[in-house]
């Protein structure tokens, strides 16, 4: 059974970079053909894919936040991280890891970590 955990502050201030882990267990973030995904929830919207890494380190991220965002990944402790740089309060919401994206199903998720930007 994979787990996911998110991790990180519940609290960023506007113009800080947001940076979250996700640790992983039951499963290998360098297992052929999976991809990790950092997806999140704004309140009263719809669920957004942000990007992912790939099983081979590759990297995909949305258009729409690309310019802002970077995943990365440690494989020595089976961990992917997401950093998005110049956050404003539209980017609170609920974060959640995933394993699949961009094309494929997600087939297990993190329970999701709430952040606020405000100052």
């Amino acid at each position: 059974q994979v787990q996911l955990q998110e991790s990180g502050p519940g609290l960023v201030k506007p113009s800080q970079t947001l940076s979250l882990t996700c640790t992983v267990s039951g499963g290998s973030i360098t297992t052929n053909y999976y991809y990790w995904s950092w997806i999140r929830q704004p309140p009263g919207k719809g669920v957004e894919w942000m990007g992912a890494i790939a099983w081979s380190g590759g990297t995909n991220y949305s258009p729409s936040l690309k310019s802002r965002t970077s995943i990365s990944r440690d494989t020595s402790k089976n961990q992917f991280t997401l950093q998005l740089s110049s956050v404003t309060p539209e980017d609170t919401g609920v974060y959640y890891c995933a394993r699949g994206g961009p094309a494929d199903a997600y087939d297990y998720w993190g329970q999701g970590t709430q952040v606020t930007v405000s100052s």
